[in-house]
């Protein structure tokens, strides 16, 4: 078993960026959703309410990243530095977080087609994982992700509903960091914790799917039912659709490359 593909999605919903080797921290991988666009009332924006956020790519630069929609590109650094801060909500947590200028959120309102603002999670920060999830409670903490720093998906996993779909969908409908291959279908619902490269991971609870799911990655737009509706005739327990594991790192600093090996520790009961 290897990891086939890394990725991190530097500004919450917007593209990702695939990356061969990535620094394990404990709130994700380095630059993994450490950024986020919020609406007037500084609650966060996704691709569950403005599935044009799947329009906007991001490439890494010296400096930041660049944020392009077609023609039309800007740098976004990676410190707003205007010492303006709000507490931006993200499901139930309010997080302190450092405002862009007015340049910066108007591209991207215009982006987006919504009047948004971009905010940057600052290295003080703490935002926790549920204390009923976490392997240090209270002291694991996250980014702008939805609830955990990582998310593993087996590429077996992905073929095996394909081959339930009649149009198959690609990997990053779900958004992992992790992509692994060489297991049997789903085969990473029954650990509990693994090693990959030199850093131990606990797989602490599978990743609940949505109607984002049914965006389309390169228009920006929903494209109907699929692939959640089929993902809910076999994937669905307790109400909850369940596709991939999140994951909390037990030791951070390490790197992990693309090809690295993926060692199971222990196996769920």
């Amino acid at each position: 078993m290897q990891i086939s593909e890394i990725n991190i999605y530097p500004i919450k919903s917007l593209k990702g960026i695939s990356l061969n080797e990535a620094i394990v921290e404990d709130r994700g991988l380095r630059h993994d959703r450490r950024w986020m666009l919020i609406d007037t009332n500084k609650r966060f924006l996704t691709q569950r309410e403005v599935p044009a956020m799947a329009r906007v790519a991001l490439e890494s630069s010296e400096k930041g990243f660049v944020a392009r929609v077609g023609n039309e590109s800007l740098e976004v650094p990676f410190s707003p530095g205007t010492e303006e801060y709000c507490s931006a909500k993200i499901w139930s947590s309010s997080v302190r977080s450092e405002i862009y200028p007015d340049d910066v959120n108007d591209w991207f309102s215009k982006a987006i087609g919504t009047e948004c603002r971009l905010v940057a999670m600052p290295e003080g920060a703490h935002r926790a994982v549920s204390p009923f999830y976490a392997v240090r409670r209270f002291k694991d903490t996250v980014s702008f992700a939805d609830g955990y720093p990582f998310m593993l998906i087996g590429q077996a996993s992905l073929d095996d509903l394909n081959s339930r779909l009649r149009e198959p969908v690609p990997m990053n409908r779900f958004r992992p960091n992790f992509v692994v291959t060489g297991t049997e279908a789903f085969a990473e619902d029954k650990w509990r914790i693994i090693r990959i490269g030199s850093t131990v991971f606990h797989v602490v609870k599978p990743s609940e799917r949505c109607v984002l799911t049914t965006v389309d990655q390169t228009l920006g737009e929903k494209t109907g039912k699929e692939p959640l509706r089929t993902l809910s005739i076999f994937r669905t327990i307790r109400g909850k659709v369940l596709f991939g594991e999140n994951l909390i790192a037990e030791n951070a600093g390490d790197s992990i490359k693309v090809g690295d090996r993926l060692e199971v520790l222990e196996r769920a009961k």
